[in-house]
């Protein structure tokens, strides 16, 4: 699966305008980073209210973006954030994280190729 969604992400792009679209994505790069971060410390500090509003985040602009696999991802960690099923997800945790890089660069490709 690619890491964007082109047929979304050109909707949001027609839809938005690529100026705006430039500027969501340049905050989504800057943000996302922190909403990852702060999965394992709600892990470390058993807070999984703050592991499932962080989740939700990355959620909900992932896939506003198109990046589809990152927003399936999140939204699984976010619902055992919300059934405070913490225990095994610290590997969930490496793969969101592992497939953000991927979009991260397929958003780089896509606004500067």
């Amino acid at each position: 699966m690619p890491a964007i969604d082109l047929p979304t992400f050109e909707k949001l792009k027609n839809d938005a305008g690529a100026d705006f679209v430039g500027e969501l994505i340049e905050t989504y790069c800057l943000e996302t980073p922190q909403l990852i971060a702060q999965l394992p410390q709600a892990l470390a500090s058993q807070n999984a209210a703050a592991f499932r509003q962080a989740a939700h985040s990355i959620k909900s602009t992932s896939n506003t973006l198109g990046a589809l696999q990152l927003g399936t991802l999140a939204k699984e960690l976010e619902t055992m954030g919300r059934e405070g099923n913490l225990a095994n997800v610290h590997g969930q945790v490496d793969q969101l994280a592992a497939e953000y890089d991927r979009v991260q660069q397929a958003l780089k490709d896509l606004t500067h190729g």
